[in-house]
């Protein structure tokens, strides 16, 4: 599987919609998950998910994200999982482990508290269906 972060410096870059870089994390290759970067220099949105989900893209982690963004990423497939911060290294290895919503990693004023359940066990079944 494929999960894209977009990244501000090493860490998570605090706005999908404004980042310029995205981190591409393919989590098949053994032992450990390869890493490749693209630039994001499409003009409008639209385009930018379309060439993330051209890459192979199945799951985007990201900071604060419009509704817009996040409604065409989830309609070209992709799951989302907002409201995210910290290290990259940090957050995708707590993402392989299950943990991704672990309060640490939730941005300040977030309101995952009460979805945090659903979402955990979603993107379990999601790192699962993709590794059998």
């Amino acid at each position: 599987m494929k999960i894209a972060i977009p990244v501000w410096e090493n860490r998570i870059s605090p706005v999908f919609d404004s980042s310029a870089r995205l981190l591409i994390f393919d989590t098949d290759s053994q032992p450990k998950p390869t890493r490749s970067e693209i630039y994001l220099d499409e003009p409008y949105l639209m385009q930018r998910c379309t060439r993330i989900k051209s890459l192979g893209v199945e799951m985007l982690i990201c900071g604060a994200i419009s509704r817009s963004a996040y409604r065409m990423l989830v309609s070209c497939g992709i799951h989302v999982v907002s409201w995210i911060s910290g290290r990259v290294d940090e957050v995708i290895e707590a993402c392989l482990c299950g943990e991704i919503l672990h309060s640490e990693f939730l941005m300040p004023g977030s309101r995952w508290d009460s979805k945090k359940r659903v979402l955990t066990a979603g993107c379990q079944r999601l790192l699962r269906s993709k590794k059998s």
